[in-house]
């Protein structure tokens, strides 16, 4: 890195949640309550799939990495956030908040990469039930997840490498509870030209076509049908699918009211930050677990064997 490229800043101060002064407590155990929730949950989901024989299937291959993700990303906003509210201490290193931003791009993009190959397991499962086990095999289950992390890696990475290009100078607080690209950005007293046309590019093409493939699927799965309606098949549709429409809903949704709908970081748009970042993950297992029969089952089952253990 050439000298006139280095920061000359060595941390940054995080301003954090806008919290009633005399609350921290009280929200801290919240956060706290609800970071152990996305842990033990997502894992106790990942734990299910792996024991029962029967949720060895595409679809449940998917959700088991897309819960190992969640609990990634609220890994890597959560603790920090937990600890400042606990020490008062706000700062974050230069080099803790490069990492902390590069690990938030690459499992926020993880999610949406995932999303959209359920959407798409889902749209011929029952688009194509006849030709479901020949077309997602398992050696394109794994390419399709392989193919996710390697893109997600590849995109962070981008954007991690082009911002430590940029200089910061005096100002050094940030007003948000983790190191977002867009904030980060703001801080900078370089040209962030660069930063920002690859921003509207690279990421709009790996972020719209994703979007697309989720749109398209469940339009082409409403148009079957809407054919040859019957409730027993409206129902049958609404259990496989209702639970991943819930979860991109929540998704897309506050990553809309996040990144695209707000052009200033004030109380409302970190509260979408925090739907986004904490209570998103954290929703998952319970959506996947209350609406879906096979996790149900397994569940009890996993019960089961506890009790009989003691």
């Amino acid at each position: 890195m050439r000298p006139e490229n280095q920061s000359s800043v060595s941390e940054f101060f995080l301003l954090g949640l806008p919290i009633p002064p005399g609350q921290e407590g009280m929200f801290s155990a919240l956060f706290l309550g609800m970071y152990l929730t996305t842990v033990l949950g997502n894992l106790l989901i990942i734990l299910l799939i792996r024991l029962d024989s029967r949720l060895h299937t595409p679809m449940y291959f998917f959700l088991s990495h897309l819960a190992f993700s969640d609990i990634c990303l609220s890994s890597v906003t959560v603790p920090k956030m937990l600890m400042n509210m606990q020490t008062q201490q706000q700062s974050i290193p230069y080099v803790g908040c490069i990492s902390q931003l590069y690990f938030f791009i690459l499992f926020g993009s993880l999610d949406n990469f995932l999303l959209a190959v359920m959407a798409y397991d889902r749209y011929v499962a029952i688009c194509h039930p006849l030709h479901y086990t020949i077309i997602m095999r398992k050696g394109l289950c794994v390419l399709l997840v392989t193919a996710s992390w390697i893109i997600a890696c590849d995109h962070a990475l981008l954007h991690t490498l082009l911002l430590v290009q940029l200089s910061f100078c005096a100002n050094n607080v940030i007003t948000h509870f983790f190191c977002d690209l867009t904030v980060l950005l703001k801080l900078s007293c370089s040209d962030i030209s660069l930063n920002e046309l690859v921003i509207f590019s690279e990421g709009g093409t790996l972020y719209f076509p994703p979007l697309a493939i989720v749109l398209g699927s469940y339009i082409r799965i409403g148009t079957i049908i809407l054919r040859t309606p019957s409730t027993k098949r409206l129902f049958k549709v609404f259990s496989t699918c209702g639970s991943h429409l819930l979860v991109v809903s929540l998704y897309y949704g506050t990553l809309a009211v996040v990144y695209f709908l707000s052009s200033s970081w004030d109380s409302k748009n970190i509260t979408a930050s925090v739907m986004y970042t904490v209570v998103t993950p954290m929703l998952n297992p319970f959506i996947y677990s209350l609406r879906n029969r096979d996790i149900k089952k397994a569940l009890e089952m996993f019960v089961d064997r506890i009790n009989l253990f003691k």
